[in-house]
């Protein structure tokens, strides 16, 4: 039934203002009655050994057992007036002797004594003390029951004292009222602590309705799991809150990583790295560059009111696939237009031979052209058997050449047509190769120089350019996601492609690392573990 039906109010913090006052009062009254339960134990049972210590005087008393000894039960026997004189004096309701046939000696009504007493004195007369509550003939009291002894030690009879139940029943009643101010003064002040909790909740809420509450997170859980953004959301001590379906899928977690992410530091979920720095906080900026495993994301990251953050991811792959290839595909252009102006140029010193009768000059000149052209790429397939690696280093030596930086291969070069991934190691050599271009396209005697080799399983690739090199205490640091020296280009960010290889090798079991070259310039070695077959 819900809430409206019963005429309860729909607002969140109206219903939880209810519900903490009602649990209030009821912690009140089962405080209260938890207290006075043992409370009455305790008075009847201190009333019980009041009774027992006053009988236990009254035997020590040696008059008394002398007088039931000496004397006949009547109203003015000694034994009557000792036995009133201490009920006056210790406010008891009776003090009752009696002798070892159960006879009554004294008794606070003088028509009692000569009778048998109304309970069972058997303990008392067998020398155990008694302390019980019985209903007796003056009604109902906690009773102290002890044997009489004479003075050498034999029993003689009992001492029966008695206290008016009454007398504990309206203690406990008297405690009631002071009790219940307790009380009544812990509610007052749960109810005001409640009323102030409310009010906070309230402005929290935006006095929203339980169901309002109930239909925006279900809204908000349908929106985050289906949007094509990853979302990472983070508490303030660095724990995640909440990773949603494409975050997931983006960062290469498993599918059902969203409920297991709840509340597990970043670190321990991603590992250390560029994307748990950035995710974090503390590499700062926006639309900063990370790649976790195959992937290139672009993350930006907003803190919250409570000192937390919301990060979201964006997939950057592809288009980081289609720069690179916009890039070689430009490469290509490049090497056509530079061959057709070469081509051009030789038609036209062929033209020139020709119209000047030089036949056998021109017929050696076709032929040397032509040999050249053989002659490189017969180079490249001799030592470079896998075919898109071998049509990779002819295109990038046509390349070369026109940037008038030599291209060539190492003399150790001998790659065999076995490779396991051989995308994976032209995407790392294009890499490479375009980086060592640029660095020595500017020196004073440019060249770049190509290994690759096989070491039974293991593709070992080196490339070495005459550049600046790299200094030493920069040499991983380059490897770092959006690190650079270049201008970035119009359709993509820089810094990403060591970051690549580097991603690339480690994916395989290899590594990948930046040295300095024999002979001056950089040297980049990547090796990869069973990379062929």
């Amino acid at each position: 039934m819900s809430a409206r039906r019963l005429g309860l109010p729909r607002r969140a913090v109206s219903q939880i203002l209810l519900t903490q006052l009602a649990i209030a009062a009821g912690v009140a009254l089962l405080a209260t009655g938890l207290f006075l339960a043992p409370l009455s134990a305790q008075l009847d049972d201190q009333a019980m050994r009041r009774a027992l210590a006053i009988a236990q005087s009254a035997a020590a008393d040696p008059a008394l057992a002398a007088g039931v000894l000496s004397s006949e039960p009547s109203a003015d026997s000694p034994v009557q007036s000792s036995a009133e004189r201490i009920r006056r004096a210790t406010g008891a309701e009776y003090v009752v002797v009696l002798d070892l046939d159960g006879i009554r000696r004294s008794h606070p009504s003088a028509d009692r004594i000569g009778l048998p007493v109304s309970t069972d004195p058997s303990d008392a007369l067998a020398g155990r003390e008694v302390m019980e509550i019985d209903e007796g003939t003056l009604g109902r009291s906690a009773r102290g029951k002890v044997p009489l002894l004479a003075a050498d030690g034999e029993i003689v009879g009992a001492v029966s004292v008695g206290i008016a139940y009454d007398s504990v029943r309206d203690r406990l009643l008297g405690a009631i009222p002071g009790l219940l101010a307790y009380a009544g003064g812990a509610l007052a002040a749960g109810a005001l602590a409640a009323y102030l909790l409310s009010r906070r909740i309230q402005r929290q809420t935006r006095d929203l309705a339980f169901s309002d509450i109930a239909g925006l997170l279900a809204e908000r859980e349908a929106m985050l799991h289906s949007i094509r953004e990853g979302v990472i959301a983070l508490a303030p001590d660095g724990r995640i809150r909440l990773v949603n379906d494409e975050a997931a899928r983006l960062l290469g977690l498993a599918p059902d990583a969203t409920d297991d992410c709840a509340g597990r530091p970043l670190e321990d979920v991603l590992g250390a790295g560029r994307t748990a720095d950035v995710l974090s906080g503390r590499v700062t900026g926006r639309d900063l560059l990370t790649v976790q495993g195959p992937r290139v994301l672009v993350a930006n990251r907003m803190p919250t009111e409570d000192g937390g953050a919301v990060a979201t991811l964006r997939d950057r792959t592809e288009l980081e696939h289609l720069g690179r290839e916009l890039d070689s595909t430009r490469g290509l252009i490049d090497a056509l237009r530079a061959q057709d102006h070469e081509h051009a140029n030789r038609l036209h010193t062929l033209l020139g031979l020709l119209e000047l009768g030089l036949h056998e000059e021109a017929v050696e000149f076709v032929t040397e052209v032509a040999g050249v052209h053989r002659t490189t790429a017969e180079q490249v397939t001799e030592k470079v058997k896998d075919p898109l690696l071998a049509s990779l280093l002819v295109g990038k030596a046509a390349v070369a050449a026109e940037r008038g930086v030599p291209l060539r291969l190492a003399g150790s070069t001998l790659l065999p047509d076995r490779l396991v991934d051989p995308g994976g190691l032209v995407t790392i050599l294009g890499n490479l190769v375009d980086n060592a271009l640029d660095a020595a396209a500017g020196s004073t005697a440019p060249l770049v120089e190509v290994e690759l080799r096989a070491e039974g399983r293991t593709a070992v690739l080196r490339v070495r350019d005459s550049g600046p090199g790299v200094p030493a205490g920069r040499r991983e640091e380059i490897f770092t996601e959006g690190w650079s020296t270049k201008q970035p280009k119009a359709h993509r960010e820089r810094g990403l492609g060591l970051a690549l290889v580097r991603r690339l090798a480690e994916r395989q079991g290899g590594s990948a690392r930046a040295g300095e070259a024999a002979d001056g310039g950089a040297e980049f070695s990547v090796v990869l573990p069973e990379a062929l077959r």
